[in-house]
């Protein structure tokens, strides 16, 4: 018996006999891969590997969306040369401007239901809404799959997310994975393939899934699946119609059939790790933050707090389609935004921009004084214009409100559904959108299932036996890669490793560099590595000669492009707890004393104690040993 990510991720193994399961290690072959403005990377680690040709281009999509604002010299001949790789082998290529790269996968029929599709970016989640099982991957995969069309997964364990009860007037999608995040905030989550079920699905429009789907990256999971049902299939059919004179290579109402007369459901009985149950009666709109998704408090209460603002955003691949912004207009309608604050609008996409305009939605928002930026990522990411300023505090409807992610760090974000943004931005501070009846506590259950069990397994005689070194803290809980790596140097290219290291973990603590040093072993907290998918913030580590991280858990997409660039990560929660009982006030810490990392007894010796650590499968062993997937792909032809 299989769940519904078990049985989508065997369809798309290779060689694999029996029935695959969380836990499970497959090599598996993406239906597409979606590339960004981070192609420009993955190029030279594809042509670094050797490979002749992208082996199946139908499998490739690049769609240029974060900083299309930047007109300079540099960015343009960078997307010129993007553009010209993908027309010479091929590749669907979408210039920017074309929308942001998740919109354009379920707008162009890549993200298809019950397929498995990824990306290079973390927001891959998203494609659930649509029933397909999108999840991230690196840089590096990309390049692998470019030219072999596959490569290596873990099933992760999976969670499966009753919604039940009648969802109230005024409740949206984006209510609902605040309150999701917020609740559920222990990361029970993380590393989790995230299946929703329950008669309140039947509630939410697609648009609505889509949101939730795409949020659930910050609620730690790898993935949120929406089953396929008869609202899923007339979306699509509204697609077909809308593409059919097109000919569209992907849309049409004959795939719809097929679809139909298959759609794939998890099986009565199949295991599921944890099973959480939230109530949708219970749900009102809330807020998060600031600066983080794990502290939310309800719009009723933070009217009271009187939280002026200085920006307001309503941009972004979370909540930019054509409902949302009609949401907000009909909100602005007949009002102005408030003089003191500055309101930035920018649609998923052309497409969604252009219908927008037909329904008068977005002629309203600009008659209301909104700022219009181009259909793209911007200041979600800290690029362009619109940025946060120092000291300044936003309400924004984009997912992640990381401190120092969308301008300077002094400033504090706030996240929340369109309608609370478009109701403050008039207001000048955060306020509820209407007069609501609000709920008096989230109702919201879960039970652990099944515990995934450690597999052992063959060991590489190449592998590393024991290591000593010293040790560097950084004990903070879900440090995430804007502060490991900021995100104003993620997409220049031509920074040496050297500069690279220079500028590790400034966004967390500026006296990193100064404290650490090369050899040592960086000890951090749980979940280490959250956040955006970018490749530097585990090789920036690695380039200032940290020689491995040890953490209580990490992000699995940090985890794959740590292995995938040969850089050593290993799991030791007790030892992280212990030593956080006594330096947890202190960002950066040098400790005086080495610790030994017995790799072959998986065993780690700190202070005279001994912790276990988790086991390396052979295909880690082998990732690690050949110094990352590039060294491992050419060695083995």
């Amino acid at each position: 018996m299989q769940n519904l990510t078990e049985k989508i991720a065997q369809n798309f193994a290779i060689d694999v006999h029996g029935e695959v399961h969380s836990g499970d290690y497959v090599q598996i072959r993406p239906l597409h891969v979606m590339t960004h403005d981070n192609t420009g990377a993955v190029i030279p680690k594809f042509t670094n590997m050797k490979f002749p040709k992208v082996a199946s281009p139908q499998q490739v999509v690049c769609a240029l969306d974060h900083n299309i604002q930047d007109q300079s010299i540099q960015n343009q001949q960078k997307y010129q040369k993007i553009e010209s790789f993908c027309r010479k082998h091929n590749i669907d290529f979408y210039r920017a401007g074309k929308g942001i790269g998740h919109q354009i996968m379920c707008e162009e029929g890549y993200a298809w239901p019950n397929t498995f599709v990824v990306a290079s970016d973390s927001h891959t989640n998203m494609y659930g809404g649509l029933g397909c099982l999108g999840t991230p991957v690196v840089r590096t995969d990309a390049a692998v799959i470019w030219g072999t069309t596959q490569t290596w997964w873990q099933i992760p364990p999976v969670a499966k997310v009753e919604l039940i009860g009648e969802m109230p007037p005024g409740v949206s999608g984006k209510d609902i994975i605040i309150a999701l995040c917020g609740h559920f905030h222990q990361d029970e989550v993380l590393n989790h393939a995230v299946e929703f079920c329950g008669e309140g699905i039947a509630q939410l429009a697609i648009h609505d899934r889509l949101t939730i789907a795409n949020m659930t990256t910050e609620w730690g999971a790898l993935s949120g699946l929406f089953p396929v049902d008869k609202y899923t299939i007339a979306w699509l059919r509204e697609r077909a119609e809308r593409v059919k004179h097109k000919k569209h290579p992907r849309i049409s109402h004959q795939r719809i059939d097929e679809l139909q007369e298959n759609i794939m459901l998890a099986d009565r009985g199949a295991t599921y790790h944890k099973h959480l149950q939230l109530d949708l009666a219970s749900i009102s709109p809330h807020v998060s933050g600031p600066n983080s998704v794990k502290v939310m408090t309800s719009i009723s209460e933070i009217e009271k707090r009187n939280i002026k603002i200085d920006k307001a955003y309503l941009v972004s691949c979370v909540n930019s389609r054509v409902e949302d912004l009609a949401q907000a207009a009909a909100i602005l309608k007949n009002q102005k935004v408030h003089s003191d604050i500055k309101f930035y609008v920018s649609a998923a996409s052309a497409e969604v921009q252009q219908e927008s305009s037909q329904r008068g939605d977005w002629q309203i928002l600009t008659d209301a004084g909104a700022i219009v930026l181009p259909p793209g990522c911007g200041p979600c990411i800290g690029l362009g214009q619109g940025i946060l300023e120092e000291n300044e505090t936003a309400i924004s409807a984009t997912n992640r409100n990381f401190k120092g992610r969308m301008g300077a760090r002094s400033a504090d974000v706030y996240l929340s559904s369109p309608a609370v943004v478009a109701a403050s931005a008039i207001a000048g501070k955060i306020v509820s959108p209407q007069q609501m009846k609000f709920a008096k506590d989230i109702r919201a259950t879960i039970e652990t299932t099944s515990t995934q069990q450690p597999r052992r397994g063959e060991w590489n005689e190449a592998f590393m036996k024991k290591w000593h070194a010293n040790v560097v803290l950084c004990l903070e809980d879900n440090i995430n890669t804007d502060g490991i790596y900021p995100g104003k140097y993620t997409y220049n290219d031509g920074l040496s490793p050297q500069e690279q290291a220079a500028v590790v973990m400034e966004n967390y603590d500026t006296r990193f560099t100064q404290i650490a040093q090369s050899g040592d072993i960086l000890i951090a907290g749980f979940n280490f590595g959250t956040g955006s998918s970018r490749e530097q913030a585990a090789t920036a580590l690695k380039y200032f000669g940290i020689r491995m991280v040890i953490a209580g858990s990490f992000s699995q997409t940090f985890k794959r492009n740590a292995i995938n660039n040969g850089f050593l990560i290993i799991e030791t929660p007790q030892l992280v707890r212990d030593l956080q009982q006594d330096y947890h006030t202190l960002p950066t810490v040098r400790l005086d004393k080495k610790i030994e990392v017995d790799f072959a007894n998986s065993v780690v010796t700190l202070n005279d104690e001994k912790y276990p650590l988790e086991y390396f499968q052979k295909i880690i062993q082998e990732l690690i040993v050949a110094d990352g997937i590039q060294n491992w792909v050419v060695n083995r032809g």
